[in-house]
């Protein structure tokens, strides 16, 4: 609206400017050289107005000319730039289709057109990653990581690239100095924590967390602290007892249902004769996450006290939590211990129609106990051989008899979870390019259900993708990850087959 006024206000000024000369007409002379020109004053205006066009064009025009070698080079590198990003842009569709030989063309296009540019270095890489050329791949990587603009990417493809050669010293490396780079990268973050942790310096690892705190939501940030402040109290339990009791307690106020911190702090506690804040640290875990290290710290709680009293507690203990076996377990636990045989008979009854390995070497001990039956007993120590595994610390296939703070196979923090060792975790083969994936034998997938191993279901490593992904789906966490598969049920004999049985 304003431009409107403007411009009805600029028409309007010309306008009683034309017809105030008309209004009052005169004559202009011009002499020069002897020469005398007469004129009107709105024929001089004229010719001036025309004249200062004309010199307007042909300053224009000579201006056109004087610059056409730089606007034909700006077209032709305008051109040439279009063809690059049409290369550059196949190259990586290729890439991620898997299109060797077209990765390949379109690579050499893009070399060609313009070489330095960062998506050019890129597509180079992960064509040459694609083609299997691993030394072509990191070569480019180097010269992304000395470049401002490419640093962080090309520190990547070289802290993978190292990842995928076992190289762990290059691969915390480069992670270190991405960190330092910049501090937002959470893959470098998570890599240096994750190395720190390996290497048990969890000092290291707590402040590198307090760093990255800002970029972590809050539960994350007091869960992972949780876990490297329990770790490090275990690493100090035998030196500094002190120490390691401030630690634990820290740890389970940020975790109230971490296990492991519940039982170190409140063994420690016990320790110093604060038997109240002890019970309150272990029952507050224990009625959210019913554990034996729970139980074994609830009955170590008083030292000294008779087997009948410590049933009592733990019978009070186990109502808190009706109906779980851990209760039930630890329940029968202190009555053998106080000679209630009757009372262990009745908490392990509801579980022995399929009873697992603990319940089958409570009844062994029960039998030898009670009634000095060792026929029995071997009966029951037999069935425990063949029994239903317990819950174990698992994490990414791998079974331990103790909590630890990080994956032995993937690095992952808190990855250890209490529940059966199933076949559970596997890692998932990877494509390779031009290379079927080959069938998952039935022997793979039961080898932890027969023997829970303390490792990882293989030992053979995973197998790294041969790109690095440029966007992971929300549901996908990445190259590094180790997925978890489901043992399917052995489905029910019926038919034919059902009749040869």
């Amino acid at each position: 609206m304003i431009r409107v006024a403007l411009y009805f206000i600029l028409v309007g000024a010309i306008a009683y400017g034309v017809a105030l000369l008309a209004d009052r007409p005169g004559d202009v002379a011009i002499t020069w050289q002897g020469l005398r020109i007469e004129t009107s004053l709105m024929v001089l205006g004229a010719a001036m107005l025309a004249a200062m066009l004309v010199l307007g064009l042909i300053i224009s025009l000579i201006r056109s000319i004087a610059r056409s070698p730089m606007v034909l080079a700006r077209l032709l590198r305008n051109r040439r730039g279009t063809r690059a990003y049409e290369a550059i842009s196949r190259g990586l569709i290729a890439v991620g289709a898997g299109d060797v030989a077209a990765a390949q063309r379109f690579t050499a296009q893009v070399q060609r057109l313009a070489p330095s540019e960062p998506l050019a270095l890129l597509l180079t890489a992960q064509a040459a990653q694609l083609a299997g050329d691993r030394e072509g791949a990191e070569r480019t990587f180097r010269d992304m990581a000395v470049r401002p603009d490419t640093k962080a990417l090309g520190l990547h493809g070289l802290y993978i690239e190292a990842r995928r050669r076992d190289d762990a010293a290059s691969a915390r490396a480069y992670a270190e100095e991405a960190a330092r780079t910049a501090p937002a990268l959470s893959w470098a973050g998570t890599a240096v924590l994750e190395a720190r942790c390996r290497d048990g310096d969890w000092a290291g690892a707590l402040s590198l967390l307090e760093q990255q705190r800002l970029m972590l939501d809050k539960a994350a940030y007091r869960r992972q602290r949780a876990v490297l402040l329990t770790a490090r109290a275990l690493a100090l339990e035998d030196n500094d007892r002190d120490t390691a009791k401030a630690l634990a307690i820290e740890a389970n106020k940020l975790a109230p249902d971490l296990v492991p911190a519940a039982a170190l702090a409140g063994r420690l506690l016990a320790e110093g004769g604060q038997w109240r804040k002890a019970s309150r640290v272990i029952d507050a875990a224990w009625r959210t996450s019913p554990h034996p290290e729970l139980a074994q710290a609830y009955a170590e709680l008083r030292s000294g006290e008779s087997a009948r009293d410590r049933l009592k507690r733990i019978e009070a203990a186990a109502k808190r939590v009706p109906g779980h076996i851990e209760a039930a377990l630890a329940v029968a636990r202190a009555a053998l211990d106080a000679q209630k045989f009757a009372k262990a008979r009745s908490e392990l009854a509801p579980y022995l129609d399929k009873p697992s390995r603990r319940v089958c070497l409570l009844m062994a001990r029960l039998e030898r106990v009670e009634r000095n039956d060792e026929g029995r007993a071997r009966e029951w120590t037999a069935r425990a051989l063949n029994a239903p595994p317990d819950p174990q610390w698992t994490a990414d296939g791998y079974v331990s008899d103790r909590w630890l703070p990080v994956s032995p196979v993937t690095g992952r923090i808190d990855a250890f979870e209490w529940r059966l060792p199933l076949a559970g975790t596997l890692t998932a083969p990877v494509i390779e390019p031009d290379s079927p994936m080959p069938p998952l034998p039935p022997e793979q997938i039961r080898q932890t259900e027969i023997a829970p191993a303390r490792g990882r279901s293989d030992d053979a490593p995973a197998k790294a993708e041969p790109v690095i992904p440029l966007v992971h789906a929300p549901d996908d966490p990445g190259p590094d990850a180790v997925e978890e598969a489901e043992v399917p049920a052995p489905a029910e004999s019926g038919g034919w087959r059902k009749i040869f049985q």
